[in-house]
């Protein structure tokens, strides 16, 4: 029985002549909440990229170890969305049923259900009808999540899910993670403020282009991995880090 939801073994992507990711070499542990933290252009992006296989590797593989692509649900960033496109909430949700009913088949009672489950576990039932240009932005982050859910996956990609979003979306969040967890799903969350990772998740990856740790949060998530990541003479480093360890 596979033990590993995630191997990576010397993944390097470039851009160009820019190197994004180099030689990371790592194994995560299935069903576990992890969270992937760095700063800007440290490579996180890309890394959930690699792993769906929508970028090509220079050189090296990553892979979900027995576990099929209709198995993983993807929520990209926000701003990766035509919010103008005509449709509505409840049908991009049911898009998350395609793997049960195939892309033209007829949609079945049951796929209807489970999308409307979806949406009332992220607080968007009564909300089916809106084209989705109309929600907020804490809504529309909750509503690919749905997308997600509705899917059934055993593992998840979230990338940045709480940027930018209002306080009541942050908890329906967080309690859908702890939630998936506590089903015994994997969950990837590319993640950027600090102060909260240790409420969040409970295994962490560190990533500056080349991984700089990985493992237990209460083992990888020290003032040293950080000083690593973020750098020692980045006045965000301090902003970051001043609630996190106040008694260092």
């Amino acid at each position: 029985m596979e033990t590993n939801a995630l191997e990576a073994s010397q993944l390097t992507v470039t851009y160009g002549k820019l190197s994004v990711l180099w030689d990371i070499t790592l194994n995560v542990p299935k069903e576990n909440l992890i969270g992937i933290v760095g700063p800007n252009g440290a490579g996180k992006s890309t890394f959930l990229k690699a792993a769906l296989g929508l970028v090509k590797p220079l050189s090296g593989h990553i892979q979900f170890p027995g576990v099929l692509k209709n198995q993983i649900a993807y929520v990209p960033q926000r701003d990766s969305v035509d919010w103008d496109f005509p449709i509505t909430v409840f049908d991009v949700v049911l898009m998350g049923r395609y793997k049960k009913t195939g892309l033209f088949k007829r949609v079945k009672k049951a796929d209807r259900e489970a999308a409307f489950f979806a949406l009332e576990q992220c607080g968007l039932a009564s909300l089916a009808d809106r084209q989705i240009g109309e929600l907020s932005g804490g809504q529309k982050q909750r509503l690919f999540i749905a997308r997600a859910l509705a899917k059934d996956p055993k593992i998840f990609l979230m990338d940045e899910p709480f940027a930018g979003i209002d306080v009541s979306s942050e908890e329906v969040i967080v309690s859908i993670l702890q939630k998936l967890k506590n089903e015994k799903k994997t969950i990837f969350v590319v993640h950027h403020d600090l102060s909260s990772v240790e409420n969040y998740f409970d295994y962490l990856i560190l990533l500056r282009t080349r991984l700089i740790a990985a493992g237990p949060v209460k083992e990888i998530f020290t003032k040293e991995n950080l000083t690593k990541t973020y750098g020692k003479n980045q006045a965000l480093f301090d902003e970051l880090t001043k609630q996190s360890f106040e008694t260092f």
